[in-house]
Protein backbone atom coordinates (compact mmCIF):
# COMPACT_ATOMS: atom_id res chain seq x y z
CA UNK A 1 0.00 0.00 0.00
CA UNK A 2 1.55 3.45 -1.20
CA UNK A 3 1.55 6.17 2.03
CA UNK A 4 0.11 9.11 1.46
CA UNK A 5 2.84 11.25 2.31
CA UNK A 6 5.37 9.64 0.23
CA UNK A 7 6.93 10.00 -2.84
CA UNK A 8 5.27 7.66 -4.83
CA UNK A 9 1.91 9.24 -3.84
CA UNK A 10 3.01 12.59 -5.30
CA UNK A 11 4.49 10.88 -8.25
CA UNK A 12 1.07 9.20 -9.15
CA UNK A 13 -0.86 12.43 -8.34
CA UNK A 14 0.98 14.13 -11.19
CA UNK A 15 1.34 11.30 -13.27
CA UNK A 16 -1.09 8.56 -13.02
CA UNK A 17 0.22 6.25 -14.00
CA UNK A 18 3.89 6.35 -12.51
CA UNK A 19 2.47 4.17 -9.60
CA UNK A 20 3.30 1.28 -11.86
CA UNK A 21 7.07 1.95 -11.80
CA UNK A 22 7.13 1.31 -8.43
CA UNK A 23 4.96 -1.60 -8.29
CA UNK A 24 6.19 -3.66 -10.90
CA UNK A 25 7.05 -7.15 -9.50
CA UNK A 26 10.38 -8.16 -10.99
CA UNK A 27 9.97 -11.14 -13.02
CA UNK A 28 13.64 -12.40 -13.17
CA UNK A 29 13.28 -15.83 -15.23
CA UNK A 30 11.16 -13.37 -17.39
CA UNK A 31 13.45 -10.45 -17.93
CA UNK A 32 16.74 -13.01 -17.88
CA UNK A 33 18.32 -10.62 -15.41
CA UNK A 34 20.88 -12.05 -12.25
CA UNK A 35 20.88 -12.06 -8.68
CA UNK A 36 23.04 -8.50 -8.90
CA UNK A 37 20.48 -6.88 -11.11
CA UNK A 38 17.70 -7.86 -8.81
CA UNK A 39 19.52 -6.53 -6.19
CA UNK A 40 19.62 -3.41 -7.43
CA UNK A 41 16.26 -2.62 -8.58
CA UNK A 42 14.57 -3.78 -5.00
CA UNK A 43 17.49 -1.73 -3.66
CA UNK A 44 16.48 1.51 -5.91
CA UNK A 45 12.65 0.88 -5.29
CA UNK A 46 13.11 1.13 -1.49
CA UNK A 47 15.52 4.50 -2.03
CA UNK A 48 12.49 5.51 -4.28
CA UNK A 49 10.08 5.50 -1.53
CA UNK A 50 11.84 7.09 0.75
CA UNK A 51 12.78 9.61 -1.37
CA UNK A 52 16.48 9.16 -1.83
CA UNK A 53 16.26 10.23 -5.31
CA UNK A 54 19.86 10.33 -6.02
CA UNK A 55 21.09 7.13 -4.59
CA UNK A 56 17.26 5.35 -6.24
CA UNK A 57 18.90 6.85 -9.83
CA UNK A 58 22.47 5.17 -8.80
CA UNK A 59 21.09 1.97 -7.91
CA UNK A 60 18.78 1.99 -11.85
CA UNK A 61 21.82 3.13 -13.44
CA UNK A 62 23.78 -0.28 -11.92
CA UNK A 63 20.58 -2.77 -12.82
CA UNK A 64 20.73 -1.09 -16.52
CA UNK A 65 24.39 -1.61 -16.82
CA UNK A 66 23.88 -5.07 -15.66
CA UNK A 67 21.07 -6.19 -17.73
CA UNK A 68 20.64 -3.48 -21.15
CA UNK A 69 17.53 -5.55 -22.02
CA UNK A 70 15.71 -5.50 -18.59
CA UNK A 71 12.65 -3.45 -19.38
CA UNK A 72 11.76 -3.46 -15.61
CA UNK A 73 14.85 -1.24 -14.88
CA UNK A 74 14.84 1.20 -17.76
CA UNK A 75 11.08 2.44 -16.48
CA UNK A 76 12.32 2.67 -12.73
CA UNK A 77 15.00 4.65 -13.93
CA UNK A 78 12.47 6.57 -16.23
CA UNK A 79 10.41 7.29 -12.54
CA UNK A 80 13.57 8.10 -10.89
CA UNK A 81 14.22 11.05 -13.74
CA UNK A 82 10.81 12.07 -13.63
CA UNK A 83 10.99 12.43 -9.70
CA UNK A 84 14.12 14.22 -10.09
CA UNK A 85 12.15 16.73 -12.55
CA UNK A 86 14.59 15.67 -15.38
CA UNK A 87 11.78 14.72 -18.43
CA UNK A 88 14.38 15.08 -21.37
CA UNK A 89 16.31 11.77 -19.84
CA UNK A 90 13.64 10.40 -18.80
CA UNK A 91 11.84 10.01 -22.56
CA UNK A 92 14.27 7.86 -23.80
CA UNK A 93 14.18 5.25 -21.52
CA UNK A 94 10.91 5.20 -21.74
CA UNK A 95 11.27 5.03 -25.55
CA UNK A 96 13.41 1.67 -24.29
CA UNK A 97 10.91 -0.07 -21.97
CA UNK A 98 8.74 -0.08 -25.58
CA UNK A 99 10.88 -0.94 -27.98
CA UNK A 100 11.66 -3.83 -25.36
CA UNK A 101 7.56 -4.46 -24.27
CA UNK A 102 5.56 -3.24 -26.97
CA UNK A 103 2.05 -4.46 -24.88
CA UNK A 104 3.81 -2.16 -21.86
CA UNK A 105 0.91 0.97 -22.00
CA UNK A 106 2.17 2.29 -19.03
CA UNK A 107 5.34 3.61 -20.47
CA UNK A 108 3.36 4.18 -23.89
CA UNK A 109 1.07 6.26 -21.82
CA UNK A 110 3.39 8.08 -19.41
CA UNK A 111 5.74 8.55 -22.63
CA UNK A 112 2.49 10.60 -24.37
CA UNK A 113 1.65 12.51 -21.73
CA UNK A 114 5.87 13.71 -22.12
CA UNK A 115 5.52 13.99 -25.63
CA UNK A 116 2.35 16.52 -24.86
CA UNK A 117 3.98 18.61 -22.66
CA UNK A 118 6.66 19.35 -25.24
CA UNK A 119 4.59 20.29 -27.73
CA UNK A 120 5.02 17.10 -30.04
CA UNK A 121 1.26 16.17 -30.91
CA UNK A 122 1.53 14.00 -33.72
CA UNK A 123 3.76 11.85 -31.66
CA UNK A 124 1.61 12.25 -28.74
CA UNK A 125 -1.22 11.36 -30.28
CA UNK A 126 0.45 8.15 -31.90
CA UNK A 127 0.85 7.21 -28.58
CA UNK A 128 -3.12 7.63 -26.77
CA UNK A 129 -3.95 5.47 -30.21
CA UNK A 130 -1.76 2.88 -29.82
CA UNK A 131 -2.78 2.81 -25.98
CA UNK A 132 -6.62 2.23 -26.92
CA UNK A 133 -5.31 -0.60 -29.70
CA UNK A 134 -3.94 -2.89 -27.10
CA UNK A 135 -6.37 -4.33 -24.56
CA UNK A 136 -5.52 -1.73 -22.21
CA UNK A 137 -7.29 -1.52 -18.43
CA UNK A 138 -10.40 0.48 -17.80
CA UNK A 139 -8.38 3.62 -16.16
CA UNK A 140 -5.76 2.94 -19.25
CA UNK A 141 -8.31 3.54 -21.65
CA UNK A 142 -10.10 6.37 -19.98
CA UNK A 143 -7.06 8.27 -19.41
CA UNK A 144 -5.94 7.43 -23.13
CA UNK A 145 -9.12 8.74 -24.61
CA UNK A 146 -8.78 11.68 -22.00
CA UNK A 147 -5.55 13.15 -23.57
CA UNK A 148 -6.45 12.25 -27.40
CA UNK A 149 -9.25 14.69 -26.92
CA UNK A 150 -6.41 16.92 -24.98
CA UNK A 151 -3.94 17.16 -27.60
CA UNK A 152 -6.59 17.44 -30.55
CA UNK A 153 -7.54 20.39 -28.81
CA UNK A 154 -4.13 22.02 -28.78
CA UNK A 155 -3.53 21.07 -32.45
CA UNK A 156 -6.59 23.27 -33.19
CA UNK A 157 -5.54 26.07 -30.53
CA UNK A 158 -2.01 26.13 -32.26
CA UNK A 159 -3.76 26.37 -36.19
CA UNK A 160 -4.86 29.61 -34.68
CA UNK A 161 -2.01 30.61 -33.12
CA UNK A 162 -0.07 30.85 -35.95
CA UNK A 163 -3.08 31.81 -38.50
CA UNK A 164 -2.94 35.16 -35.65
CA UNK A 165 0.47 35.80 -35.89
CA UNK A 166 0.84 35.72 -39.44
CA UNK A 167 -2.09 38.30 -39.48
CA UNK A 168 -0.11 40.25 -36.65
CA UNK A 169 -2.94 39.93 -34.26
CA UNK A 170 -0.58 39.36 -31.28
CA UNK A 171 -2.91 39.89 -28.98
CA UNK A 172 -5.16 36.94 -30.03
CA UNK A 173 -2.30 34.49 -31.00
CA UNK A 174 -1.33 35.49 -27.06
CA UNK A 175 -4.86 34.38 -26.49
CA UNK A 176 -4.36 30.87 -28.09
CA UNK A 177 -1.06 30.33 -26.89
CA UNK A 178 -1.41 31.00 -23.21
CA UNK A 179 -3.95 28.03 -23.76
CA UNK A 180 -1.33 25.80 -25.47
CA UNK A 181 1.46 26.47 -22.85
CA UNK A 182 -0.84 25.30 -19.83
CA UNK A 183 -0.86 21.82 -21.05
CA UNK A 184 1.95 21.85 -23.18
CA UNK A 185 4.04 23.44 -20.87
CA UNK A 186 7.88 22.76 -22.04
CA UNK A 187 6.92 23.51 -25.85
CA UNK A 188 10.30 26.03 -26.64
CA UNK A 189 9.08 27.03 -29.79
CA UNK A 190 5.37 28.21 -28.44
CA UNK A 191 7.16 30.01 -25.93
CA UNK A 192 9.67 32.15 -28.53
CA UNK A 193 6.56 32.38 -30.42
CA UNK A 194 4.61 33.91 -27.94
CA UNK A 195 7.97 36.64 -26.43
CA UNK A 196 7.67 37.64 -30.07
CA UNK A 197 4.35 38.76 -29.40
CA UNK A 198 4.73 39.99 -26.21
CA UNK A 199 7.57 42.22 -28.11
CA UNK A 200 4.85 43.45 -31.26
CA UNK A 201 2.84 44.69 -28.32
CA UNK A 202 5.36 45.96 -26.36
CA UNK A 203 5.91 44.37 -23.06
CA UNK A 204 9.68 43.02 -22.76
CA UNK A 205 10.00 41.62 -19.13
CA UNK A 206 6.98 38.93 -20.29
CA UNK A 207 9.21 38.27 -23.25
CA UNK A 208 12.34 37.80 -21.38
CA UNK A 209 10.29 35.33 -19.20
CA UNK A 210 9.16 33.28 -22.19
CA UNK A 211 13.15 33.56 -24.27
CA UNK A 212 14.45 31.82 -20.02
CA UNK A 213 12.25 29.28 -20.30
CA UNK A 214 12.63 28.61 -24.02
CA UNK A 215 16.70 29.23 -24.06
CA UNK A 216 16.39 25.80 -20.89
CA UNK A 217 14.20 23.92 -22.83
CA UNK A 218 16.36 23.79 -26.22
CA UNK A 219 19.74 22.84 -25.93
CA UNK A 220 22.42 25.78 -27.95
CA UNK A 221 19.60 28.19 -27.96
CA UNK A 222 22.09 31.07 -28.89
CA UNK A 223 19.08 33.47 -30.62
CA UNK A 224 17.45 33.01 -27.00
CA UNK A 225 20.32 34.57 -25.68
CA UNK A 226 20.91 37.23 -27.96
CA UNK A 227 17.25 38.37 -27.71
CA UNK A 228 17.22 38.19 -23.85
CA UNK A 229 20.76 40.13 -23.78
CA UNK A 230 19.11 43.20 -26.40
CA UNK A 231 15.66 43.08 -24.51
CA UNK A 232 17.28 44.03 -21.10
CA UNK A 233 19.55 46.50 -23.17
CA UNK A 234 16.24 48.28 -24.63
CA UNK A 235 15.12 48.69 -20.76
CA UNK A 236 18.31 49.95 -19.64
CA UNK A 237 18.09 48.82 -16.18
CA UNK A 238 21.47 50.22 -15.10
CA UNK A 239 24.38 47.72 -13.35
CA UNK A 240 22.78 44.64 -12.23
CA UNK A 241 21.22 44.34 -15.65
CA UNK A 242 23.88 44.76 -17.77
CA UNK A 243 25.90 42.64 -15.55
CA UNK A 244 23.52 39.79 -16.66
CA UNK A 245 23.08 41.41 -20.22
CA UNK A 246 26.88 40.30 -20.50
CA UNK A 247 26.91 37.11 -19.24
CA UNK A 248 24.24 36.20 -21.67
CA UNK A 249 26.64 37.78 -24.25
CA UNK A 250 29.09 35.58 -23.09
CA UNK A 251 26.62 32.37 -23.47
CA UNK A 252 25.86 33.42 -26.71
CA UNK A 253 29.36 33.49 -28.11
CA UNK A 254 30.44 30.46 -26.28
CA UNK A 255 27.86 28.93 -28.43
CA UNK A 256 28.66 30.18 -31.28
CA UNK A 257 32.02 32.61 -31.72
CA UNK A 258 31.05 33.47 -35.18
CA UNK A 259 27.42 35.30 -34.38
CA UNK A 260 28.34 38.63 -35.36
CA UNK A 261 25.37 40.64 -33.89
CA UNK A 262 26.46 39.10 -30.30
CA UNK A 263 29.85 40.28 -30.63
CA UNK A 264 29.07 43.76 -31.61
CA UNK A 265 26.48 43.91 -29.18
CA UNK A 266 28.64 42.33 -26.56
CA UNK A 267 30.95 45.21 -27.38
CA UNK A 268 28.68 47.86 -26.82
CA UNK A 269 26.85 46.28 -23.48
CA UNK A 270 30.68 46.29 -22.25
CA UNK A 271 31.76 49.73 -23.26
CA UNK A 272 28.37 51.28 -21.77
CA UNK A 273 28.64 49.13 -18.28
CA UNK A 274 32.20 50.70 -17.86
CA UNK A 275 31.26 54.10 -18.30
CA UNK A 276 27.92 53.60 -15.81
CA UNK A 277 30.09 51.70 -13.12
CA UNK A 278 32.74 54.84 -13.98
CA UNK A 279 30.14 57.71 -13.22
CA UNK A 280 28.34 56.07 -10.25
CA UNK A 281 31.81 55.66 -8.42
CA UNK A 282 32.63 59.25 -9.03
CA UNK A 283 28.94 59.86 -7.43
CA UNK A 284 29.98 57.81 -4.37
CA UNK A 285 33.67 59.83 -4.36
CA UNK A 286 31.48 62.92 -4.37
CA UNK A 287 32.72 64.01 -7.96
CA UNK A 288 30.19 65.39 -9.36
CA UNK A 289 31.04 66.93 -12.00
CA UNK A 290 33.22 64.14 -13.89
CA UNK A 291 30.30 62.03 -12.82
CA UNK A 292 27.55 64.36 -15.66
CA UNK A 293 30.45 64.40 -17.96
CA UNK A 294 30.37 60.54 -17.75
CA UNK A 295 26.64 60.24 -17.67
CA UNK A 296 27.05 62.85 -21.12
CA UNK A 297 29.25 60.02 -22.65
CA UNK A 298 26.57 57.62 -21.89
CA UNK A 299 23.89 59.27 -23.45
CA UNK A 300 26.44 60.12 -27.04
CA UNK A 301 27.09 56.16 -26.68
CA UNK A 302 23.67 55.12 -26.73
CA UNK A 303 21.44 58.01 -28.65
CA UNK A 304 19.15 55.57 -29.58
CA UNK A 305 17.76 54.02 -26.50
CA UNK A 306 15.42 56.10 -24.66
CA UNK A 307 15.61 54.67 -21.92
CA UNK A 308 19.70 55.53 -21.57
CA UNK A 309 18.84 59.43 -22.17
CA UNK A 310 16.49 59.46 -19.07
CA UNK A 311 18.67 57.40 -16.56
CA UNK A 312 21.60 59.66 -17.65
CA UNK A 313 20.03 62.99 -17.38
CA UNK A 314 18.35 61.99 -14.18
CA UNK A 315 21.91 60.90 -12.64
CA UNK A 316 22.94 64.23 -13.55
CA UNK A 317 20.12 66.42 -12.44
CA UNK A 318 20.94 64.23 -8.72
CA UNK A 319 24.53 65.93 -9.73
CA UNK A 320 23.69 69.12 -10.03
CA UNK A 321 21.42 69.04 -6.99
CA UNK A 322 24.24 67.42 -4.50
CA UNK A 323 26.97 69.94 -5.95
CA UNK A 324 24.59 72.74 -5.02
CA UNK A 325 23.88 74.27 -8.90
CA UNK A 326 20.38 74.74 -8.52
CA UNK A 327 19.61 76.15 -11.64
CA UNK A 328 21.19 73.54 -13.93
CA UNK A 329 19.80 70.69 -11.19
CA UNK A 330 15.94 72.38 -11.97
CA UNK A 331 16.52 72.43 -15.55
CA UNK A 332 17.79 68.77 -15.99
CA UNK A 333 15.50 67.41 -13.65
CA UNK A 334 12.29 69.13 -15.42
CA UNK A 335 13.83 67.26 -18.72
CA UNK A 336 13.22 64.22 -16.76
CA UNK A 337 9.99 65.03 -15.27
CA UNK A 338 8.57 66.11 -18.52
CA UNK A 339 9.17 62.53 -19.78
CA UNK A 340 8.42 60.60 -15.98
CA UNK A 341 6.22 62.84 -14.53
CA UNK A 342 6.22 60.36 -11.65
CA UNK A 343 10.05 59.68 -11.10
CA UNK A 344 10.77 60.08 -7.62
CA UNK A 345 14.11 60.53 -7.57
CA UNK A 346 14.11 63.56 -10.21
CA UNK A 347 10.80 65.25 -8.04
CA UNK A 348 13.30 64.76 -4.74
CA UNK A 349 16.55 66.50 -6.26
CA UNK A 350 14.53 69.45 -7.90
CA UNK A 351 12.82 69.94 -4.82
CA UNK A 352 16.38 69.70 -2.93
CA UNK A 353 17.31 72.74 -5.88
CA UNK A 354 14.53 74.71 -5.13
CA UNK A 355 15.17 74.81 -1.72
CA UNK A 356 18.49 76.20 -2.59
CA UNK A 357 16.49 78.72 -4.65
CA UNK A 358 14.09 79.87 -2.30
CA UNK A 359 10.93 78.59 -4.02
CA UNK A 360 9.87 76.70 -0.76
CA UNK A 361 5.94 76.76 -2.52
CA UNK A 362 7.49 74.44 -5.60
CA UNK A 363 9.89 72.72 -3.20
CA UNK A 364 7.00 71.34 -1.04
CA UNK A 365 4.74 70.14 -4.17
CA UNK A 366 7.32 68.45 -5.58
CA UNK A 367 8.25 66.59 -1.85
CA UNK A 368 4.09 65.87 -1.81
CA UNK A 369 4.07 64.38 -5.49
CA UNK A 370 6.98 62.57 -4.35
CA UNK A 371 5.27 61.25 -1.38
CA UNK A 372 2.24 60.08 -3.08
CA UNK A 373 4.13 57.37 -5.37
CA UNK A 374 6.67 56.71 -2.35
CA UNK A 375 4.82 57.25 1.20
CA UNK A 376 7.37 55.13 3.08
CA UNK A 377 10.17 57.08 2.18
CA UNK A 378 11.84 59.39 4.91
CA UNK A 379 13.88 61.35 2.58
CA UNK A 380 10.59 62.60 1.54
CA UNK A 381 9.15 62.77 4.79
CA UNK A 382 11.56 64.66 5.88
CA UNK A 383 12.66 66.85 2.54
CA UNK A 384 8.72 67.88 2.99
CA UNK A 385 8.56 69.18 6.79
CA UNK A 386 12.02 70.95 6.23
CA UNK A 387 10.28 73.03 2.79
CA UNK A 388 7.66 73.59 5.27
CA UNK A 389 9.41 74.89 8.38
CA UNK A 390 11.81 76.85 5.71
CA UNK A 391 8.57 78.81 3.98
CA UNK A 392 7.18 79.67 7.24
CA UNK A 393 10.39 81.11 8.31
CA UNK A 394 10.86 83.01 4.64
CA UNK A 395 7.37 84.74 6.03
CA UNK A 396 9.46 85.76 9.25
CA UNK A 397 12.96 86.96 9.55
CA UNK A 398 15.39 85.20 6.80
CA UNK A 399 19.06 86.22 7.80
CA UNK A 400 20.39 84.69 4.30
CA UNK A 401 17.87 88.14 2.87
CA UNK A 402 19.32 90.36 5.22
CA UNK A 403 23.05 89.84 3.81
CA UNK A 404 22.05 89.06 0.45
CA UNK A 405 23.64 86.00 0.24
CA UNK A 406 22.44 82.16 -1.25
CA UNK A 407 21.78 79.37 0.62
CA UNK A 408 25.02 77.74 -0.27
CA UNK A 409 27.26 80.95 0.47
CA UNK A 410 30.68 80.65 2.21
CA UNK A 411 31.63 82.00 5.45
CA UNK A 412 34.20 84.52 3.33
CA UNK A 413 31.11 85.69 1.30
CA UNK A 414 29.15 86.13 4.62
CA UNK A 415 31.25 87.97 6.02
CA UNK A 416 32.20 90.21 3.37
CA UNK A 417 28.75 90.92 3.00
CA UNK A 418 28.12 91.81 6.79
CA UNK A 419 31.26 94.30 6.55
CA UNK A 420 29.35 96.11 3.78
CA UNK A 421 26.19 96.19 4.98
CA UNK A 422 27.31 97.18 8.60
CA UNK A 423 29.51 99.82 6.92
CA UNK A 424 26.29 101.38 5.12
CA UNK A 425 23.96 100.71 8.05
CA UNK A 426 26.04 101.96 11.36
CA UNK A 427 23.63 104.42 13.18
CA UNK A 428 26.63 107.10 13.54
CA UNK A 429 26.27 107.28 9.77
CA UNK A 430 23.06 108.84 10.25
CA UNK A 431 21.94 112.51 12.03
CA UNK A 432 18.02 112.52 11.37
CA UNK A 433 16.52 110.58 14.70
CA UNK A 434 14.00 108.66 12.14
CA UNK A 435 16.77 107.45 9.94
CA UNK A 436 19.45 106.70 12.85
CA UNK A 437 16.19 104.30 14.16
CA UNK A 438 15.62 102.73 11.07
CA UNK A 439 19.38 102.39 10.99
CA UNK A 440 19.59 100.91 14.68
CA UNK A 441 17.14 98.32 13.96
CA UNK A 442 18.66 97.44 10.24
CA UNK A 443 22.28 97.24 12.21
CA UNK A 444 20.85 94.88 15.23
CA UNK A 445 19.20 92.47 12.27
CA UNK A 446 22.80 92.84 10.27
CA UNK A 447 24.84 91.91 13.13
CA UNK A 448 21.85 88.93 13.82
CA UNK A 449 22.36 87.75 10.99
CA UNK A 450 26.27 87.60 11.07
CA UNK A 451 25.87 85.88 14.27
CA UNK A 452 23.93 82.95 13.12
CA UNK A 453 25.33 82.16 10.15
CA UNK A 454 28.81 82.40 10.93
CA UNK A 455 28.50 79.88 13.50
CA UNK A 456 28.10 75.79 11.79
CA UNK A 457 25.64 74.86 14.58
CA UNK A 458 23.40 78.11 14.74
CA UNK A 459 23.10 77.96 10.59
CA UNK A 460 22.54 74.35 10.68
CA UNK A 461 19.78 74.84 12.83
CA UNK A 462 18.42 78.04 10.86
CA UNK A 463 18.94 75.86 7.35
CA UNK A 464 17.07 73.11 9.07
CA UNK A 465 13.93 75.78 9.39
CA UNK A 466 14.85 76.64 12.89
CA UNK A 467 15.59 80.19 13.84
CA UNK A 468 17.98 79.90 16.98
CA UNK A 469 17.40 83.62 17.85
CA UNK A 470 13.54 83.51 17.47
CA UNK A 471 11.97 82.46 21.10
CA UNK A 472 9.03 80.76 19.24
CA UNK A 473 11.54 78.34 17.93
CA UNK A 474 13.44 77.36 21.39
CA UNK A 475 12.16 75.27 23.56
CA UNK A 476 10.99 76.86 27.23
CA UNK A 477 10.45 79.92 25.49
CA UNK A 478 12.32 83.09 27.05
CA UNK A 479 13.10 86.34 24.85
CA UNK A 480 15.00 86.76 21.61
CA UNK A 481 18.81 87.53 23.07
CA UNK A 482 19.26 89.66 19.96
CA UNK A 483 16.36 91.87 20.22
CA UNK A 484 18.11 94.58 21.90
CA UNK A 485 18.19 98.48 22.25
CA UNK A 486 21.00 100.45 20.26
CA UNK A 487 22.74 101.26 23.85
CA UNK A 488 22.95 97.33 24.17
CA UNK A 489 25.63 97.05 21.10
CA UNK A 490 27.49 100.32 22.16
CA UNK A 491 31.44 98.94 22.12
CA UNK A 492 30.45 95.86 20.02
CA UNK A 493 33.01 95.93 16.66
CA UNK A 494 31.15 95.04 13.90
CA UNK A 495 33.39 94.17 11.72
CA UNK A 496 35.63 91.66 13.84
CA UNK A 497 35.41 88.50 11.63
CA UNK A 498 37.78 86.45 14.38
CA UNK A 499 40.75 87.31 11.89
CA UNK A 500 43.66 89.95 11.90
CA UNK A 501 41.49 92.64 10.89
CA UNK A 502 40.08 95.88 12.71
CA UNK A 503 38.05 99.31 11.73
CA UNK A 504 38.02 102.04 13.14
CA UNK A 505 35.62 104.59 12.28
CA UNK A 506 35.43 108.76 12.52
CA UNK A 507 32.56 110.76 11.80
CA UNK A 508 32.26 114.39 12.10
Amino acid sequence: MVAPGSVTSRLGSVFPFLLVLVDLQYEGAECGVNADVEKHLELGKKLLAAGQLADALSQFHAAVDGDPDNYVAYYRRATAFLAMGKSKAALPDLTKVIELKMDFTAARLQRGHLLLKQGKLDEAEDDFKKVLKSNPSENEEKEAQSQLIKSDEMQRLRSQALDAFENSDYIGAITSLDKILEVCVWDADLRELRAECFIKEGEPRKAISDLKAASKLKNDNTEAFYKISTLYYQLGDHELSLRYMSSEVRECLKLDQDHKRCFAHYKQVKKLNKLIESAEELIRDGRYTDATSKYESVMKTEPSVSEYTIRSKERICHCFSKDEKPVEAIRVCSEVLQMEPDNVNALKDRAEAYLIEEMYDEAIQDYETAQEHNENDQQIREGLEKAQRLLKQSQKRDYYKILGVKRNAKKQEIIKAYRKLAMQWHPDNFQNEEEKKKAEKKFIDIAAAKEVLSDPEMRKKFDDGEDPLDAESQQGGGGNPFHRSWNSWQGFNPFSSGGPFRFKFHFN
